[in-house]
């Protein structure tokens, strides 16, 4: 099996568990990029959850796989709340909750609200939320 397609059947066994659970979802980065043609590859599943969802989604996932120890000096332009790396069946996933960027000292805050979801396609039999570019 291809590596994409590795990853999209990866996806959506993610989007049933969080589905059933009812979490606050959406892709974002460079596989909704993909899905939407704009780049032919990527190397990474990239998720934004909700504040409030993020320890359901860190026992998900962790069932699925394997949680990384954060990162000891994490990067001086991101605030992000919740920043988690996983790797379930050598996919490598990334999972913000309140996502912040700094830019010239000032804090944008990037978190993902349900009017950011303004897309959802359909992989198989899962709805997958997608982030607004």
């Amino acid at each position: 099996m291809c590596e994409i397609q590795k990853k999209i059947e990866l996806l959506q066994k993610i989007a049933h568990r969080f589905n059933e659970a009812n979490i606050e979802w959406a892709l974002g980065a460079s596989m909704l990029l993909y899905f939407k043609g704009i780049i032919s590859e990527f190397h990474d599943i990239d998720l934004m959850v909700s504040v409030h969802d993020a320890e359901q989604v860190r026992t998900i996932l962790s069932e699925m796989g394997e949680l990384h120890p954060p990162a000891s000096a994490p990067d001086p332009m991101y605030r992000t709340k919740v920043f988690m790396e996983f790797t379930i069946d050598s996919v490598d996933i990334d999972v913000m909750a309140g996502f912040s960027i700094v830019s010239e000292g000032k804090v944008y805050d990037c978190s993902l609200d349900k009017e950011q979801i303004v897309e959802r396609m359909t992989l198989g039999t899962e709805v997958i939320p997608l982030q607004s570019l």
